[in-house]
């Protein structure tokens, strides 16, 4: 492994995406000092290990933390033992306090995009590699097969994603961009294959931006997702507030990034007429000043920029200090608001009647959020990883909510509760209890991904409500809630300002393109134990919070108790990458010996279960194994309990659970081995 201390030593320290907040079609200078960590991220996260906090890092930091890792990426991708003609490709690069960098990548296979390639490497100020996070369990081996000519004719492709996109309700659907050739590997086996994007708009008039992945073999339609997101002023929202504009009266935000809000005045193309005034009073409180969305828009805009830079030291969307824009007065009563990569911008309907504006202060730290996902863990928008993405901006929507504290608009566990979509008051979603909307879903379950996106993100909302809170009947900000559990079992909350620092973590070093449901549980649990370690109130609270939306075990249960006398180590260590671990369970006062059903109960977090080997080693140096090594075993995590034929051994004596890490790339964390006689 080659040394980058002298990298570290200086600063220190995709998939397009872009979306709606609701459903609207297919679904599936350099550095010479160790950067701060944020102002408030310290409170915001109080008792957790400073070092593992994220780094304040200005944009010409992280500029050049980007340069070094592009330098440096041919001998990474070497490390991490990639083929010949595979090339890694820097995406994106975060610090941590003690100057732990986390450097995200895409890959390319003979000059192609692997789309589902990317990966993150987290390395040590001293630059020994920590660990690495896989979109993909693609071996080499199967990248190497992959051949580069195809069978079909990008026609033919095309061809069939109009087909798709038409058979959605897209009008005026036409290619936006000619079918590329792509290795597609986030389903599985990797595939030569064609992207095409269609264009034109959906069916509510939403712009339309239809990836379509089409097997280049067969022609067959292999995947899809729709890349739009969907999701002293006097604003209609958030009362008389101070906005941040340029000297000549316009809204242009000089302190964040130059970020502008322009009025598209009911068209649905193009950036539109900046707002600009002989004065710097903008709107009255009434939607049908024009100025007034633009007002809300321009004030959510700030205080999102704001809680990203002062909680998560994260300057802007991209990190590199530079602001996207916003456009109101979208189309004609089109009741939406969406995020788009194409044009690094939010843009908001009107609402019905164009008489409620989707401008309020949820929603554009929601649409803004997106943005972040997009430049971070670039979740797919389809399936659970869609999911995940729409939960991540109501997720901090909320959290910026309460973190600007405005009084005209306080925080709470509603998403869009001022712009009254349903017309009866309600709020558009629920994160204590999301079924409460009629159509999302409280817990997980196996068919979660065929979901549209904006209901699957229910079990996620509501994750972050129980690790907040808790379950149970309470008054938050003099809001009522009630918040159950899949299990009837309760949960103990931690308080808003961890989770969401959890949340943000994982997101930026743990998630990658096809994190599902179980993958965000194991990245949250293992950035938990980074803050708080693995023995933590917090940590367990993650786990619990998890088992109440039905994905994964309750801590210390879940494990069948068949009786008898108990001997166990609840130790917890680390299991490094490739490593073999021997932990020790010593059994003593049982006469004779062991039992026929000796039982095993097993707890260990990793991010690639199929990796390891377990082996229950007795007294004498005799080995029962419990479980192979899998490379199809691409699942997270092993919590499971084993039944062993000990009869010819004696019981008393020191036992080992032996843990061989048999493949390169993945990590994890021995919790517990209970065996009981």
């Amino acid at each position: 492994m080659r040394s980058r201390s002298s990298r570290r030593a200086t600063a220190t320290g995709a998939l397009i995406a872009a979306a709606a907040l609701l459903a609207v079609g297919v679904q599936t200078g350099a550095a010479t000092a160790a950067p701060d960590a944020a102002a408030s991220s310290a409170a915001a996260a109080k008792g957790a290990d400073p070092g593992s906090l994220p780094a304040k890092l200005s944009p010409a930091q992280r500029a050049e933390l980007l340069r070094e890792a592009n330098a440096t990426k041919a001998a990474t991708a070497k490390e991490l033992g990639l083929g010949a003609t595979e090339k890694l490709v820097v995406r994106d690069v975060v610090q941590d306090v003690d100057g732990t960098t986390h450097t995200r990548y895409e890959r390319t296979l003979d000059g192609l995009p692997v789309l589902g390639g990317d990966l993150v490497v987290a390395e040590t100020k001293a630059g020994r590699t920590e660990g690495v996070t896989k979109a993909s369990k693609a071996t080499g081996a199967q990248l190497k097969a992959v051949g580069t000519t195809a069978d079909v004719a990008p026609a033919t492709a095309e061809k069939q994603a109009l087909t798709a996109a038409k058979a959605e309700g897209s009008k005026k659907a036409e290619a936006s961009k000619a079918p590329r050739k792509v290795v597609w590997t986030a389903s599985g086996t990797p595939q030569l294959a064609y992207e095409t994007v269609v264009g034109g708009l959906q069916h509510d008039g939403t712009p339309n931006e239809l990836h379509v992945i089409t097997d280049a073999s067969s022609g067959a339609k292999l995947y899809e997702w729709q890349a739009i997101e969907t999701g002293t002023g006097n604003t209609q929202y958030s009362g008389q507030v101070t906005l941040g504009t340029s000297g000549s009266y316009n809204l242009t935000d000089t302190t964040r990034g130059n970020h502008k809000t322009y009025n598209l005045n009911r068209g649905t193309s193009g950036t539109g007429t900046l707002f600009s005034g002989t004065d710097d009073i903008w709107g009255n409180g009434s939607p049908s000043n024009l100025e007034t969305a633009g007002a809300d828009a321009h004030y959510g805009a700030a205080e999102t920029w704001d809680y990203y830079k002062n909680i998560h030291g994260r300057s802007g969307i991209r990190g590199d200090g530079v602001g996207a824009y916003s456009r109101v007065h979208y189309g004609n009563n089109y009741v939406n608001a969406f995020w788009s990569d194409s044009c690094f911008c939010m843009t908001y309907g009107d609402g019905s009647g164009n008489a409620a504006p989707l401008t309020s202060l949820d929603v554009a730290a929601h649409e803004m959020t997106h943005g972040v996902t997009s430049n971070t863990a670039g979740l797919n928008y389809s399936g659970e990883s869609g999911g995940l993405n729409e939960a991540t901006s109501d997720i901090f929507a909320a959290a910026v909510e309460f973190y600007s504290n405005t009084a005209e608009d306080p925080g709470d566990y509603f998403v869009g509760e001022k712009i009254d979509i349903n017309g009866d008051g309600t709020p558009l979603r629920y994160m204590d209890k999301p079924s409460k909307d009629g159509a999302s879903k409280d817990a997980w379950y196996s068919g979660i991904g065929s979901v549209d996106v904006h209901y699957s993100s229910g079990p996620a909302n509501h994750w972050f409500y129980l690790l907040s809170e808790g379950s149970g009947a309470k008054t938050v900000n003099g809001v009522s809630y009630n918040s159950p559990t899949s299990d009837g079992l309760p949960v103990t909350g931690i308080g808003r300002d961890k989770a969401a620092q959890i949340w943000f973590k994982a997101l930026t070093t743990k998630f990658t393109s096809t994190t599902n449901y179980a993958g965000a549980r194991t990245g949250t649990l293992a950035v938990a134990g980074e803050l708080y370690g693995t023995t933590s109130t917090e940590y367990a609270a993650v786990a619990h919070a998890w088992a109440g939306i039905n994905v994964g075990a309750r801590p210390g249960g879940g494990d069948p108790d068949p009786g008898g006398t108990v001997f166990q180590n609840t130790t917890v260590k680390a299991l490094a990458d490739r490593s073999t671990n021997n932990i020790p369970v010593a059994v003593t006062g049982i006469t004779g010996n062991a039992p026929s059903d000796l039982s095993v109960a097993v707890n260990i977090t990793h991010t690639y279960r199929g990796d390891l080997v377990l082996d229950l080693v007795a007294p004498d140096g005799t080995a029962y194994r419990l479980k192979n090594s899998s490379s199809s075993d691409s699942a997270d995590n092993v919590v499971a309990t084993y039944t062993v034929n000990a009869s010819s051994e004696v019981a008393n004596g020191t036992w080992n659970l032996k843990i061989q890490d048999a493949y390169s790339g993945d990590t994890g964390t021995f919790n517990s081995v209970k065996l009981t006689f």
